[in-house]
């Protein structure tokens, strides 16, 4: 299945995505946010710390214009997560949401900086295969990202208000 894309697409995904996430953490009570309760026993504070941190890997990989970063990269999904949780787990709230924010904007900024070529080429990255589309990577990393944790905070948010 192809998937229609272009530039002002991808973008807009983008955007609309992190509204929604923004507009669910707002209904998340700052006091709860640290509270475990999400698979994994993680917190709202976890999910986002690991959204971020793989943000940040994006603005990397934009930055050097190569598909290169964190050596846990090399590892699978579930075993790269576990050091990113260990990382960001005693870190302060508020830093943790700030960084969110201006990780986001960066990698907004640099996202918006790309032609519609960069967007769908792999060749403009060093090291990515050639059968990669540098926006599904992107994607992954942003608004199928969000969407893959939307329904567990939503979940965990409506089981709190039953057991009220």
């Amino acid at each position: 299945m192809s998937v229609e894309m272009d530039k002002l697409t991808f973008v807009n995904n983008v955007q609309e995505a992190r509204e929604e996430w923004r507009s669910l953490l707002a209904e998340v009570d700052k006091s709860r946010m640290t509270e475990p309760g999400l698979p994994g026993g993680w917190s709202v504070k976890d999910v986002i710390a690991h959204i971020t941190w793989y943000e940040r890997e994006m603005i990397g990989m934009l930055k050097t214009m190569a598909l290169e970063g964190s050596e846990l990269w090399h590892l699978p999904q579930d075993e790269r997560n576990v050091p990113i949780y260990e990382e960001n787990r005693d870190r302060p709230l508020e830093e943790v949401l700030s960084e969110a924010e201006q990780v986001y904007d960066q990698l907004f900024e640099a996202i918006a900086s790309l032609s519609e070529d960069e967007l769908f080429d792999p060749s403009h990255f060093r090291g990515m295969p050639n059968e990669w589309a540098p926006w599904d990577v992107m994607a992954g990393n942003t608004y199928k990202h969000y969407h893959q944790h939307i329904p567990d905070i939503h979940s965990w948010l409506e089981g709190s208000k039953e057991s009220t």
